[in-house]
C-alpha cells in the first residue's frame, strides 16, 4: 500500500529508576503501542494548504490572540475561578524521575477498567541484574507493583507488571475517574433472580467452549483502515492525488532525565528488610554471609517518604472533575 509506513525504531521516552525500599533500578521507558489508524488532515480545497485549529471566541465567533486567553475552572454553573499560569505551574507535581513503588498487590487484583496506557520498561546503566531480580520476584510471587510516576509534569498512578522477558508499566486511571455501577440498569447477580435457567446456562457455556481458542491479536484486523488503504491505492493508480506543502515542524526539546547509578543490590535488600523489622529482619540477617560477595558501588541515601495528599474540598473536586471532562472532549 502506498501509505503504509514502517514502524520506527524504539525511542526512549523517559529515563529514571524504579524504586522500592532502598533499591533503585535504572530504567528507560519505551512506547508499547503504535498507531496504525488513518489520519485525516484538514486541507483548504482552494489552495491545498494545511488547515489548523484557531482560537475562536464561542460567543462572537471572532479569533482572539493568545495574550487575551486565561484559564478558568467552572465550580458552579456559570461561575468560574480564573487561575494564572504561575499558579497552575506551582501546582504541578515535582519531577522525580522515579517510578516509586508504594505497594505490591496480587497480579489479578486490578480490574481491566483501570488500565489506560502501557509502556515497556528496559534496564539501563548496568541495571540488568537488579531488573531481572525484580521481574523474577514479581513472577514467582504472582504480584505486581503499584507505583506513582511523573511524566512530562503530570503525575500518574501506574502498575509495574512482569510480562515474558520484561516489565510493563501500565498507567492506571485514578479511582475517582471510574464511574460506579449503581445507577446502571443491570440484572441481578443471582442467576435465578435474573431469570436464567440451568438449561440456558449449560447451552451458553457449551457455545463459549466451542468458540474458545488461544489469544492471537494478529487474527483481528482493522477493517475500516484496510478499506481506506485500498481506496487510496486505487486513487493513486488513477493519478487522483494532490501536492501539499507542509510547514516546517518546530524542534522539540528533550525531557529525558539522567539515569540512576547502579548500587549494591544485596546490601540495599538487607537494609530494606531490616527497616521493616520482625521476621523479615531475621531473614535478612541469615543471608548476610552468602550475599556479602557482590556489589558494584556505594548505596545512596534513602529518600524521604512522599507526602500524602490532603483530601480536596467538595467544590474543588467538582471543578477538577469538570476540567478533566473538558480536556477529554478537547482531545
Amino acid at each position: 500500500m502506498p501509505v503504509s509506513k514502517k514502524a520506527p525504531a524504539p525511542r526512549v521516552l523517559w529515563k529514571g529508576a524504579i524504586s522500592f525500599g532502598l533499591v533503585h533500578i535504572p530504567v528507560a521507558l519505551y512506547s508499547a503501542t503504535t498507531d496504525h489508524g488513518i489520519d485525516f488532515d484538514w486541507l483548504d480545497k482552494r489552495s491545498m494548504d494545511p488547515v489548523g485549529y484557531k482560537r475562536i471566541n464561542k460567543k462572537t465567533g471572532k479569533e482572539i490572540t493568545r495574550e487575551n486567553i486565561v484559564k478558568g475552572v467552572e465550580y458552579e454553573d456559570g461561575e468560574y475561578v480564573v487561575l494564572s499560569d504561575k499558579e497552575i505551574a506551582a501546582a504541578y507535581p515535582k519531577t522525580t524521575q522515579t517510578i516509586e513503588i508504594e505497594t505490591f498487590v496480587p497480579a489479578n487484583g486490578i480490574p481491566f477498567v483501570y488500565l489506560e496506557r502501557p509502556y515497556y520498561v528496559a534496564p539501563i546503566n548496568k541495571g540488568a541484574k537488579v531488573y531481572a531480580l525484580l521481574r523474577e520476584t514479581l513472577q514467582r510471587s504472582e504480584r505486581v507493583g503499584v507505583a506513582r510516576v511523573v511524566i512530562q509534569t503530570k503525575q500518574h498512578l501506574a502498575v509495574l507488571v512482569p510480562v515474558g522477558p520484561g516489565l510493563v508499566l501500565n498507567l492506571l486511571r485514578w479511582g475517582a475517574d471510574i464511574r460506579p455501577w449503581n445507577d446502571l440498569p443491570l440484572p441481578s447477580e443471582d442467576a435465578k433472580k435474573a431469570g436464567l435457567t440451568d438449561r440456558e446456562l449449560k447451552m451458553a457455556q457449551q457455545l463459549v467452549e466451542d468458540m474458545s481458542g488461544e489469544w492471537d491479536p494478529m487474527e483481528f484486523k482493522d477493517e475500516f483502515k484496510d478499506e481506506i488503504l485500498r481506496l487510496i491505492e486505487r486513487k493513486v493508480k488513477a493519478g487522483q492525488t494532490e501536492t501539499v506543502t507542509q510547514p516546517d515542524p518546530e524542534e522539540g526539546q528533550s525531557t529525558e532525565g539522567k539515569g540512576a547509578k547502579i548500587i549494591d543490590l544485596t546490601e540495599l535488600l538487607q537494609r530494606s528488610l531490616r527497616s521493616k523489622g520482625g521476621k523479615t529482619k531475621a531473614v535478612a540477617n541469615d543471608e548476610d554471609e552468602d550475599d556479602d560477595k557482590e556489589g558494584d558501588a556505594p548505596a545512596p541515601r534513602a529518600k524521604p517518604p512522599a507526602r500524602k495528599r490532603k483530601p480536596a474540598a467538595k467544590a474543588a473536586s467538582k471543578a477538577a472533575s469538570k476540567t478533566a471532562t473538558r480536556h477529554r472532549r478537547a482531545a
